[in-house]
């Protein structure tokens, strides 16, 4: 939850200064935002046992690329980045049955907690980074220690591409693509 904050924030102050207005956020044209929504609180939902947290992982996963492409049409928006760290996040859990996060980005992202529980309770949707693990490029390795957080290449092309959506849309310049081909105005209307 803090990396999501720590983004918003650091989203609206780039939007500000690059000359954009907050009030500009309220034009902003999203399909289906209850789909991302409702995946988002899916993985919130505190579930026992090592498979049905996983499946609400998947679940989440599959309605957040859902609400992903459904926007891709919008011009000058994040989504292209965000599609591709939701595909990035997904290939590595998929392959490991989890996100597989290191005790190195743990121990210096200062969750001694974190590493403590993985290594006697293991885990659900993270688990703790082992040999047998493959993609590990693709995993939670990247400490962000001010926000005691460990980050996946997936998460930074996510992050980006929610920054890019907010400045762009505090910017005015978020719209929605009208057709596959942008044509400019002074070739529909000649004679200015």
């Amino acid at each position: 939850m803090r990396i999501i904050l720590a983004t918003l924030v650091i989203a609206v102050l780039a939007g500000y200064l690059f000359g954009g207005r907050l009030s500009k956020l309220a034009t902003l044209r999203i399909r289906w935002p209850a789909t991302a929504i409702v995946a988002l609180a899916l993985q919130g939902i505190p579930v026992a046992g090592r498979t049905w947290p996983l499946v609400l992982l998947f679940v989440s996963l599959g309605l957040l690329l859902v609400f992903v492409i459904a926007n891709l049409r919008m011009r000058a928006t994040g989504f292209p980045l965000i599609a591709i760290g939701i595909l990035l996040n997904f290939t590595v859990i998929a392959v490991n049955q989890g996100m597989p996060v290191t005790r190195e980005a743990l121990a210096a992202s200062h969750q001694t907690d974190t590493l403590e529980s993985l290594i006697h309770d293991g885990g659900a949707k993270h688990h703790l980074a082992a040999s047998g693990d493959r993609l590990l490029f693709l995993a939670d390795v990247m400490p962000i220690a001010p926000l005691r957080q460990a980050v996946s290449v997936g998460d930074v092309f996510t992050y980006l591409g929610v920054i890019w959506l907010v400045v762009a849309a505090m910017l005015g310049r978020a719209t929605l693509a009208t057709s596959v081909i942008d044509i400019p105005p002074s070739l529909v209307a000649p004679g200015r």
